[in-house]
């Protein structure tokens, strides 16, 4: 695996690093973005060590790794779990990561841990409010590492958010969007954010660090629906532009309609918000250049297909 340097100022203690096998230790190994960098390490021979609470999911999911098992509420179970690690990855939600610094090792050598650009939301949910408080547990420590904040990730094994919008578009020719959608997007696909993941793993850290994961192609949401719509083979969605107001109030009802995935209040809100993040500093502190949108749809619902038949 390539290494890909920030600092350009290499010493030999760093050098050492690099040249010994490191003991990665991945947390939320059974969560979407955890098993999608299981897989892809295991494909490489890269050994790593999952650590996981329920220890039959992750044996679900078919990798030969032995897993450590911990409660991230169970301070004595994680320092246990993370004895020995070199670098820590959690996949788990950024707001355990005050706790994970605290269990983890003296001696670690860096940290990712994987955020979320809800942060930045005007609208702060406990997901988001979560996100930002673990950020800052991590920037207020003395660790080195880095957060990746992943734009809305897409194509992972069992997501539900494009997936979601396919199910709703198929049973609604006329799409509901709030100011017609016109808000930028820019989601990532899952490879790209394992490719993130990876290339974090391997990147010598000095201080910790903060980086936004976004997806390849920069466009309106209404564009992303129909993007969907296209990838899915449905026709093309009529968008109708509404009030936000009149869409928060209808969202409740979503969740009696039979056949229609519930749509939350905040959900609405945030489709006034724009997410259009440059991929610049991933590109240059991580050498990923993400893939096209177009791409990525069409190898998530390939995958779909050949699941279903």
């Amino acid at each position: 695996m390539a290494v890909v340097f920030e600092y350009r100022r290499v010493f030999p203690l760093d050098l050492a690093f690099m040249m010994k096998p490191m003991n990665v230790h991945i947390i939320g190994a059974t969560g979407r973005s955890g098993v999608a960098l299981c897989r892809s390490l295991a494909a490489d021979g890269v050994q790593y060590v999952p650590v996981v609470r329920n220890a039959a999911k992750w044996q679900a999911t078919g990798l030969p790794a032995s897993p450590r098992l911990a409660d991230l509420r169970s301070p004595r179970t994680l320092r246990k779990a993370l004895k020995e690690a070199q670098v820590v990855v959690s996949c788990a939600h950024a707001r355990h990561a005050a706790d994970i610094l605290d269990a983890a090792p003296s001696d670690v050598g860096h940290f990712v841990f994987l955020g979320s650009t809800r942060k930045f939301t005007r609208w702060p949910d406990a997901h988001g409010l979560g996100v930002l408080a673990g950020e800052a547990a991590f920037r207020g420590s003395s660790r080195v590492g880095v957060m990746l904040h992943p734009t809305m990730i897409y194509g992972a094994e069992g997501e539900d958010n494009v997936q979601r919008l396919a199910r709703l578009l198929a049973r609604m020719p006329l799409v509901p969007l709030p100011g017609g959608g016109q808000a930028f997007v820019r989601p990532i696909y899952q490879g790209d954010v394992t490719r993130s993941l990876r290339a974090a793993i391997d990147t010598i850290w000095h201080r910790p660090e903060t980086l936004v994961l976004a997806g390849g192609d920069r466009l309106t949401y209404a564009d992303f629906v129909r993007a969907v719509a296209r990838a899915a083979g449905l026709p093309p969605p009529r968008i109708v532009p509404l009030s936000a107001g009149l869409l928060r109030f209808a969202a409740p009802l979503t969740r009696v309609v039979p056949g229609i995935p519930t749509i939350r209040r905040a959900e609405v809100q945030r489709l006034l918000e724009d997410k259009s993040w440059g991929i610049e500093p991933m590109n240059r502190q991580l050498g990923i250049i993400p893939i096209a949108l177009a791409d990525g749809l069409a190898r998530t619902f390939a995958v779909s297909t050949a699941k279903v038949a």
